[in-house]
């Protein structure tokens, strides 16, 4: 197995795994369809980045023509409309056309990013159903599927500890320098246990070629559990702020949701507030089963966080917030 196709590739974690992938002597090819905003892979030697549709079916199965295996890391966390139609079309719909790509070019080999306690009939939100419908199509394809469940995934360009620190900052400005800053925060009690997403892409490039994953599907927790609260205080200690994080109640959250759908960048929406209903937390962790050790938020955060290396980070995040 040579050459992969990788389906996200140019997000967060994909491009952790490109890189890694590459280093590791495969021949990757990541579909785009804004290949000039990711120019940045093409340093890596055997990287090929295409411009193409990953939702055109006919697009997709000529792109993954000649390649050994496919890894499909494409997921959203909140759509443009409330309905569901873009957790369907990205976690549903691109699954089943992947799996039909697949078997035109004969790859008996693919990946899945799910979710932790995705759950097609159960999932209290439209998140957690269409990751578990789609994870539920992959494994009853016939391929050799390996699926991965993890809890938040954090790291260097992540969206849940950047996310919390940006708008900690916006807090902080709104604040006009009065310290501390006030931040209101939704579903504080929910918990999580953060997984680095070095540590995720360590399973999935262990479990690529060996049959014995053929068919499983693993649960990937950091080694702590934090309530949200918990976490947004470590982000403002990051980020240097003296932060009083407010919890709400259940209205108060869910009053929130409903608000913030319509905030520029849905940092919090209604599908976030029922997705928090169930802890993000592993009844079974199989790192320990695959003989990995998984890092704490600690032992990689702070690392990210200082002035100099956020400088540009924290003035493009502003940027994004206001839509310039």
């Amino acid at each position: 197995m040579r050459k992969i196709c990788l389906l996200g590739g140019t997000g967060f974690i994909g491009k952790h795994l490109a890189n890694r992938l590459v280093n590791q002597g495969y021949r990757v090819r990541v579909l785009t369809r804004q290949r000039e905003k990711h120019r940045d892979l093409l340093v890596l030697p055997t990287l090929e980045l295409v411009s193409a549709n990953v939702y055109d079916q006919e697009q997709l199965k000529a792109n993954l023509r000649g390649c050994d295996a496919v890894i499909n890391l494409v997921g959203i966390l909140n759509e443009t409309s409330c309905d569901g139609a873009g957790f369907r079309k990205a976690h549903v719909e691109l699954p089943q056309k992947v799996v039909a790509a697949c078997q035109a070019n004969q790859i008996p080999r693919l990946l899945h990013l799910s979710a932790l306690h995705a759950d097609a009939t159960n999932g209290p939100s439209h998140y957690l159903r269409t990751k578990g419908e789609g994870e539920n199509i992959v494994h009853a394809s016939g391929l050799n599927v390996t699926s991965f469940r993890p809890s938040v995934i954090f790291g260097e360009d992540d969206s849940f500890f950047n996310r919390f620190a940006t708008l900690l900052r916006l807090s902080a400005t709104a604040s006009l320098g009065i310290l501390p800053v006030t931040f209101m925060l939704p579903s504080a009690a929910a918990k999580f246990a953060p997984v680095w997403v070095a540590d995720v892409i360590d399973v999935m490039v262990q479990t690529l070629e060996e049959p014995k994953h053929f068919g499983q599907r693993y649960h990937l927790c950091g080694p702590k559990v934090y309530t949200l609260q918990e976490l947004v205080a470590y982000t403002a200690k990051l980020v240097n702020l003296n932060a009083l994080i407010i919890p709400l109640n259940d209205n108060f959250s869910r009053l929130t949701a409903r608000v913030m759908e319509y905030v520029p960048g849905k940092p919090f929406s209604m599908d976030n507030y029922l997705s928090s209903q169930v802890d993000s937390v592993c009844s079974e962790n199989h790192f320990s089963q695959l003989g990995i050790e998984p890092h704490s938020i600690e032992a990689v955060m702070p690392r990210y966080f200082t002035y100099s290396a956020n400088k540009a980070k924290q003035y493009s995040q502003f940027r994004y917030y206001a839509r310039r």
